[in-house]
């Protein structure tokens, strides 16, 4: 989740326990992105219809309305295997200042005018639809809760109550720990209940034909940037601009980056992050290595996070998952139309097999799948107490998203 122009949203992913808590305020997202909302990517998302046809891809931004100097990109990388992929396909739309889009799939299929009728619009080919408008955001936590938890583990740190080993675990002590557990599912003391609920986002929805996008093999890798707007000759789509902001998996972005340090740092890494062409993402590794160590110490068990080696005790013990997660694209095994496990491609490749089509739809509580693999190896409790949005929206119904 990547929403900005809602600070506790943010807030509540890049406050990561500081040395000095004070700066968690700060730790927005950089000026370029903040400055135009319509280029900010809220949320992606991508999973195969099920008639097992199509490809569903869907990015929210926080503006209310797109910009005409803004182009919107899906990239779609296949392969055979995870992290290897030989072929993409780029799907990108443009608006125009009245809001009638221009989209192509690669240069084999386009559409011109007016997407924002539920049914959206389809290309010329047939080969895709589209929809842009207003939709009810799908994204669901306990922001307040959240952001208590985080501020009782910021204290301790502070207080120099939790030292650190070679890895990077820190050791709170049992009274923190349960601190933590009890303000994480509570909100000001009271259930645990969604700050998100009621937002509205504007949402991209694109349904591909599945032989446009996975000409190099069956497991597809979703990543989706906004860029500076091109210009584009006849009907050919247009270069790639000036990247401002991307988004793969949820919450690898917000949790794993710049959660400690000054704010003109964490800007300068964000910025960086954010314009990175693939070739570049490994470099992030080392500073989400450093991340991951600070969730393995949630629940006091040095080691269990998913994919740790509990036997190394230097911070070569999160590298594998810090690597895995660097790379930071959006799954989907187009052979399944079973959509129901966040992250189940990285799973399976990593001895959990399941007949699911990963990806991330709609319905799904990524919270609590991300932060339990992160804080206890396992992918079945939410923390923060919420487990479902305030409305109901679908994996079948174009365009998805409830109207909000």
């Amino acid at each position: 989740m990547k929403h900005l122009q809602h600070p506790l949203r943010r807030l509540a992913w890049l406050t990561l326990l500081a040395a000095a808590p004070v700066f968690a305020a700060d730790h927005l997202d950089t000026p370029t992105v903040t400055a135009d909302p319509a280029a900010d990517i809220g949320d992606l998302f991508a999973w195969t219809s099920a008639d097992g046809k199509r490809l569903n891809l869907v990015m929210d931004v926080v503006g209310q309305r797109f910009s005409d100097q803004v182009q919107y990109v899906f990239h779609v990388d296949s392969g055979q295997a995870l992290g290897q992929t030989t072929a993409s396909t780029v799907l990108l739309c443009q608006f125009d200042t009245a809001g009638a889009a221009s989209c192509w799939a690669g240069r084999q299929d386009r559409l011109q005018g007016d997407v924002n009728a539920p049914q959206g619009r389809v290309s010329q080919g047939g080969r895709f639809r589209v929809f842009a408008g207003p939709r009810d955001d799908p994204y669901f936590n306990n922001v307040r809760g959240t952001r208590s938890a985080l501020n009782a583990g910021g204290d301790a740190i502070a207080a120099g109550q939790a030292p650190q080993d070679a890895s990077g675990f820190r050791r709170f002590d049992e009274a923190t720990l349960k601190r933590i557990r009890t303000l994480w599912g509570q909100t000001q003391g009271g259930p645990a209940s969604n700050f998100l609920a009621g937002w509205k986002t504007s949402a991209v929805v694109v349904s591909v034909d599945l032989d446009l996008v996975n000409s190099g093999g069956p497991l597809l890798a979703v990543w989706g940037r906004t860029e500076r707007r091109q210009a584009t000759s006849g009907h050919e789509p247009p270069p790639a601009g000036a990247p401002i902001d991307r988004m793969g998996r949820a919450l690898t972005g917000n949790a794993l980056l710049a959660t400690v340090g000054e704010e003109d740092i964490a800007n300068h890494l964000k910025e960086a992050y954010n314009r990175a062409d693939p070739a570049g993402w490994a470099a992030f590794a080392t500073e989400i290595g450093r991340n991951l160590a600070l969730y393995d110490s949630f629940d006091g068990v040095p080691g269990n996070q998913w994919l740790a080696d509990a036997k190394d005790a230097s911070p070569k013990r999160y590298q594998r998952l810090a690597e895995l997660l660097a790379d930071d694209r959006l799954w989907v095994d187009s052979r399944q139309t079973r959509c129901l496990d966040y992250l189940a491609v990285e799973r399976s490749a990593f001895g959990s097999p399941r007949a699911d089509c990963g990806g991330r739809t709609p319905l799904q509580n990524v919270n609590a799948v991300f932060r339990s693999l992160l804080i206890r190896g396992t992918p079945d409790v939410a923390d923060d107490g919420v487990s479902h949005d305030d409305h109901e929206h679908s994996t079948t119904d174009f365009p998805f998203l409830s109207a909000p």
